[in-house]
This record gives structure tokens, sequence and C-alpha cells, in this order.
């Protein structure tokens, strides 16, 4: 079931970190009839946009959509499904402030790299394993340009599941407001797919400033790209995952869909922010020591940008 509720009460969605992907979200789900969206950021100037101006979509798509922003988790009402897209290292304190609001909710996790579900079921009952390829940035506060599309994907993340039905409540949810999304009994495949493409591309972006299409076509950074990858599906092999999509096939559509797009860490390092090469590299090779399978690449983009970001410092 799809929109409204059989009450007739409107089934509320908390977004929880409102950047470029959060928005999109947001700004998505609020396009469904009986659906009531919440965003929460502490960017005040992005909330109070969104609150007297709405929250516009550009680029692929055009549209204005009406989502509730706040600062303050303390002023989310009781959700039934909330969407986490903060960056990793914000994921516990965000959900732990919006707590209260999403005790009886499914709670999905669309964020970057490995071990972010684990945090959230740290603390709340119900997850959902998410992962997207969909990509954008934000223009200017309340404007969100919708820069790739791509399909969602959603399943019960296993140790504290939601109960399918509440995932597939969440996906329609999604497709209907123009998000694609699939429901999964186990959404690990397209997980590992994307943080496998990201771990061998978003490194080698953020250390020498090129855009996906630019580190995908580059001969040089391509050999690199491509043994990252070699590298994260002997990982993936010994964990028993099977891919929902080859590498070279998202490295192929990323050349011919997003050829210019900056990937969050390049965004990060330009604008000199904590990245989040600490769940994506090294979260590849942390699975790599538990299952006993060296990574001594992704290691060593795990150190460069680690040490690139300590730089900023001194």
């Amino acid at each position: 079931m799809t929109g409204g509720g059989m009450t007739g009460e409107p089934v509320r969605v908390a977004v929880l970190g409102c950047g470029a992907i959060g928005s999109l979200y947001a700004a998505h789900l609020a396009r469904v009839p009986g659906t009531e969206v919440w965003a929460v950021d502490p960017w005040a100037e992005h909330m109070r946009a969104i609150s007297a101006r709405g929250l516009r979509v550009t680029g692929l798509a055009a549209f204005t959509a009406r989502v509730r922003a706040t600062t303050d988790p303390a002023d989310l009402p009781p959700c039934d499904f909330g969407v986490v897209a903060t960056k990793a290292q914000h994921t516990s304190a965000a959900v732990a402030g919006a707590r209260a609001a999403l005790a009886g909710a499914a709670v999905a996790s669309v964020q970057n790299g490995l071990g972010n579900e684990e945090v959230i079921a740290g603390l709340l009952p119900r997850v959902i394993r998410g992962s997207i390829i969909t990509a954008g940035s934000i223009a200017e506060p309340g404007v969100v340009r919708y820069d790739a599309p791509g399909d969602s994907w959603l399943g019960p993340f296993e140790p504290r599941p939601a109960p399918m039905a509440q995932v597939q409540r969440l996906a329609g949810l999604l497709t209907d407001g123009g998000l694609r999304t699939h429901a999964l009994a186990d959404a690990r495949g397209p997980q590992w797919a994307k943080v496998i493409f990201n771990a061998a591309t978003s490194p080698l972006a953020a250390l020498t400033g090129l855009p996906i299409g630019d580190v995908c076509t580059d001969a040089g950074l391509r050999e690199q790209a491509d043994a990252l990858v070699t590298e994260a599906l002997a990982v993936c092999e010994r964990a028993g995952i099977t891919l929902a999509r080859p590498p070279a096939e998202a490295m192929a559509e990323a050349v011919a869909q997003a050829y210019g797009h900056k990937p969050s860490m390049l965004q990060d390092v330009l604008a000199r922010r904590p990245t989040e090469i600490g769940v994506l590299s090294g979260g590849i090779a942390a699975e790599g020591r538990r299952l006993g399978v060296a990574t001594p690449l992704h290691d060593c983009m795990t150190a460069l940008v680690r040490g690139l970001e300590r730089s900023w410092a001194g």
C-alpha cells in the first residue's frame, strides 16, 4: 500500500540529513499524496529556505515540494518511516536525536559505505538496508540539483530487520514519488556493488581533483580503479555476497550519465571537510580483515585520504 494510511492519516516520513541525497529523497517523497515529509538538518539557512519557499528540484526534474523543515529533531512528531541520509560520521548523533519520533518507525539508511545500519540498529529496532545510485548537489539553500538518475534498493537489515511489508511500502512511496525503488529480501548485493564502485573511484577523485568521468577514462587512473575493484571483489566473494551488477557496468553508466559529477568525497576535500573514507575503502579493508582477505590497495587509499585530511590542520 502506498499513499495515505487506511485511516486517512498521512504517512509521516522523517529524512535525517538534508544534503543532496536527503533533499532529493525528501522532495520526491513529498510529491506522493497522503505523505507528510519532515527534513532535519543542522544547516539553518537551508531549513529556513525550505520552510519559506518549499524544496525546489532542478536538473533532471523541475518541481517544488512542500516539506516541513527543522534543525531540531525534537520538533519531529511520531513517524512511520525514517530515511537516514547524513554523512556516516553523523549517523549516531542524528538518529539518537530523533529516537523518540522514530521509536515505532522502520528506518532506512541510504548512506555511503558500510556500517551505517549497524549504528542505527544500536538505537532503533526496525532497520532497512538501503543502496542508491542517484546523484545530485545543493545549488543554493532550498534548491537541490538532480544530476544523475538511478534506482534504489531496500531490504531488511538482518540483525534487526524491519518487516518486509514496511520495506515494500517505503519502496512503493519512493517509486510513486519518481525514484524507482526495489524491495528485496536481501539487499546486500546492491549495497556492495555501490560500495565497490565508490571505493574504487571516489578516493582517486578526491586525491586528484578530477570528476568521475575523468577517473574512469584516464588510462592510469582506470588501471588503479580496476585494481581496487578486483581487491574488493575478493572480499565480497569470501563474504558470500552476489553483486547486483558488475562494477564495470556502473563505471560505464557513470561515464555516460555523470561524466562531470564530483563525488561527495571530492566535494568534501574541496571544502576541507572530513570525508567518508573510513566507511568506503576503510569499510572494505575492515571487512577484509574480518574475513582474512588482504586489502593493501584499500588500506593505501584510506591512509592517503586521511593524510590529506590531516594536512588541513597543519
